[in-house]
């Protein structure tokens, strides 16, 4: 009886210890992450505000950007995310923010919020857009991030600014790549790993040197290194999608590899996936090109703003393009293995540093 009781007060202290030590390394974590952050609170709204510690944010003030977000309205929307608007918000003649607001009431799109903070949170490369923080209250979310001055690689080949800024070859190469180089490191740099199960152009942000930047992690997935798929629901946006997640309901990095295959083809032939012309002959991007490959008439399928551009390196970005939109997933090549090819087109060796 009294070896028991002696066993329970053992198993007791240490479940009190397990406990206590728990509770101080939280409390250390969060004073810690105190520190990194600064933390607003606005008791008119019932928000909180949390921005990273960067040198761009040393100098805003909260009351001021609490003011602008109250008066974001449809003229300063300049795009739509996947879970929320996206809108311009000028805090004075010097700063700016892209700023995406997400209501709140819809589960998923909480969730949706979740994801892109938890992707976002320490990532830091040349290739990503940069979260600077974020911002939560009652009725919706917002994700305050770094403004891309030149818009989204949809709306330079296709959209509104196709004719104003034209993609000359080289800067194809170069979008292409950086782009391969942001998610190669979602894939294979981050702990755990991400997929982000939304690569297409409108994800691909232009910074003020037309240095691409991949955005929007509203789907993004975190997967541990041991794990070669997360099963989840059917996302995304159709025409960059793999056909083989519409069977299997698992999001991989294989999946990402097919998107971006996808968008090699709209630099290549400057056409969207979902062209009206493919849907009235009742096709896509995909088949269309692998049908003009199969005849050996290449040629037909690349964008006429591209006469005189060099022949062979766009045959190159042609074969790797086909590459990552094989039928089979393990016939495609990883993202390291996409760069390291898009590295030793010639052209990029003239604009790449």
């Amino acid at each position: 009886m009294e070896k028991a009781l002696l066993v329970a007060i053992y198993v007791t202290v240490c479940c009190l210890a397990f406990v206590i030590s728990k509770t101080i390394m939280a409390l250390l974590l969060y004073r810690r992450w105190q520190r990194k952050n600064m933390i607003y609170s606005d008791a008119a709204s019932g928000g909180k505000m949390v921005l990273f510690r960067s040198p761009t944010m040393q100098s805003l003030k909260s009351d001021a950007f609490f003011k602008k977000t109250m008066k974001l309205s449809d003229k300063d929307v300049i795009g739509c995310g996947g879970y929320g608007t996206v809108y311009k918000m000028a805090v004075d003649e010097s700063t700016a923010f892209a700023v995406k607001r997400l209501y709140r009431g819809s589960p998923e799109r909480d969730r949706g919020f979740e994801r892109e903070l938890e992707a976002m949170g320490d990532i830091k490369h040349r290739n990503i857009v940069t979260l600077f923080g974020y911002y939560t209250a009652p009725r919706y979310n917002m994700l305050i991030y770094e403004l891309m001055p030149n818009g989204s690689l949809d709306m330079l080949l296709h959209g509104k600014l196709k004719d104003e800024k034209r993609l000359d070859w080289p800067m194809r190469c170069r979008i292409g790549l950086g782009a391969a180089r942001g998610i190669a490191y979602l894939h294979h740099d981050c702990i755990p790993h991400i997929i982000h199960r939304d690569i297409k152009s409108s994800n691909i942000l232009l910074d003020h040197n037309m240095e691409p930047r991949v955005s929007d992690f509203g789907l993004a997935t975190l997967m541990e290194p041991d794990k070669t798929h997360v099963s989840t629901i059917v996302a995304g946006t159709f025409g960059y999608l793999a056909p083989e997640y519409f069977e299997s309901g698992r999001a991989t990095a294989k999946g990402d590899v097919y998107s971006f295959g996808v968008v090699l083809l709209e630099l290549l032939t400057g056409r969207r996936p979902s062209d009206e012309a493919f849907l009235e002959e009742g096709t896509k991007l995909v088949t269309w090109v692998k049908s003009t490959v199969e005849r050996k008439r290449e040629e037909e399928a690349i964008d006429s703003r591209l006469e005189g551009a060099p022949v062979e390196e766009i045959s190159q970005v042609f074969s790797i393009a086909s590459k990552c939109l094989e039928t089979d997933p393990s016939d495609r090549p990883t993202m390291t293995e996409v760069v390291k090819t898009l590295e030793l087109i010639r052209s990029d060796k003239l604009i790449s540093d």
